[in-house]
């Protein structure tokens, strides 16, 4: 029997990739065994029970930034979990270990190492983080989502570009958009409460929201009603503001909330969090959003044009993300200081009503994006796991 043990935790980005590799794993072959590593304060201590597999967790162990307590702590900290973690892949008998980043899989990398094992690393990022920089040196196999993400494979070792390991909800939309794309569309449509013969227009700056996003596409809503319905994903506790900008701009008797029973009652449906945002992305003729590494990989794979408001913090990693798809001609990207509701009303209907040009986009990003990640990665470290 083959023992495959992945570690990441933390964010959605890190734990929706692992859980779709270790989910493609299982479906190529059913007797191995697959367990995790992660935290007890991720998002991992829900999701992969939840998927069927056991979680063995280890502290988060932060790298020191700055001379600090935190940093006198940090080599008594970090040996320790190195020995949980060297207990952990004895108990499991691990094969092969499988990396994807975030703070759970720096450690796993080194014992790993020592122990001899095969070392297989997938990046999501355009920008590769600190942990996977560290696994690199001795990774049998690097798998991206992007070309140029700073990673250096060692000699004898591959990197490659994979692509993103999609989501099965994602995943799912793909082939049904392969199948019948205006079947699904009307699917999509008629479960929301939309008119699937108009135009539609998503905005979602993700779970928590995006405030620029927010504020200059609802003060533009009386323009682009005029082309396209709307459905706007305002983030958690943003929606009372949006609400109120978009009565102000189109009239109160525009808004309806995003629900079936409501279908016809207005065209600017509004919602804080859609659990089910593949139906959203399945009705969509465009999306405007921010550019995190999964959303821009997602839009890519289903072959959706796109208008990407990069996050304006850090080293400007969002920038990086969109930018080879926007490059490719799938997608537009607009600086955040730019992207204001007189851009908005200057562009947006423009491009809505130019069909030729929303399906040439579609197509250029579908040909950037990559549907099949996940299974590409469990070939890999299946093929690792027999020759150990």
């Amino acid at each position: 029997m083959k023992h495959i043990v992945l570690a990441g935790g933390g964010t959605a980005g890190h734990v929706n990739p692992l859980l779709s590799v270790a989910a493609a794993i299982k479906r190529a072959d059913s007797q191995a065994a697959v367990s995790v590593i992660g935290t007890d304060v991720g998002l991992e201590k829900d999701l992969v029970p939840q998927a069927g597999f056991e979680l063995d967790t280890i502290a988060k162990v932060p790298f020191p930034r700055r001379p600090n307590m935190q940093a006198l702590r940090f080599p008594s900290r970090w040996k320790r979990e190195q020995r949980k973690v060297r207990e952990i892949l004895e108990h499991r008998q691990a094969d092969v270990v499988v990396g994807f980043g975030g703070y759970v899989s720096a450690p796993v990398y080194t014992v790993a190492h020592s122990m001899g094992l095969p070392i297989v690393i997938h990046e999501q990022n355009a920008r590769a983080g600190m942990a996977n920089k560290l696994g690199a040196r001795w990774a049998t196999f690097i798998g991206t989502a992007y070309d140029d993400t700073g990673l250096k494979a060692r000699d004898g070792a591959e990197i490659r570009r994979v692509g993103l390991p999609l989501r099965p909800v994602m995943a799912d939309l793909c082939e049904k958009l392969e199948r019948d794309k205006a079947s699904a569309r009307q699917v999509a449509a008629r479960q929301l409460g939309i008119d699937p013969k108009r135009l539609l227009m998503v905005v979602t700056g993700g779970s928590l929201g995006a405030v620029s996003l927010n504020e200059a596409v609802s003060d533009a809503a009386a323009e682009l009603l005029k082309t396209t319905q709307v459905i706007h994903l305002t983030g958690r506790t943003k929606s009372a503001e949006v609400r109120e900008r978009v009565a102000k701009s189109a009239g109160e008797q525009v808004l309806t909330d995003l629900d079936p029973a409501h279908a016809g009652h207005g065209d600017y449906h509004v919602a804080e969090y859609l659990e089910r945002i593949d139906l959203a992305f399945a009705a969509a003729d465009l999306v405007v959003c921010r550019s995190g590494a999964g959303t821009v990989s997602e839009l890519a794979a289903i072959g959706m044009p796109a208008v990407y408001v990069p996050l304006p913090i850090g080293n400007g990693e969002q920038r990086f993300n969109a930018q080879p798809v926007v490059q490719a001609g799938g997608g537009l990207m607009v600086a955040d200081d730019d992207f204001t509701p007189d851009w908005v009303r200057g562009h947006v209907p423009a491009l809505l009503a130019d069909a030729e040009r929303l399906e040439a986009m579609g197509h250029k990003a579908y040909g950037y994006g990559i549907r099949d990640a996940a299974e590409t990665m469990a070939t890999v470290v299946l093929d690792l796991a027999d020759g150990q």
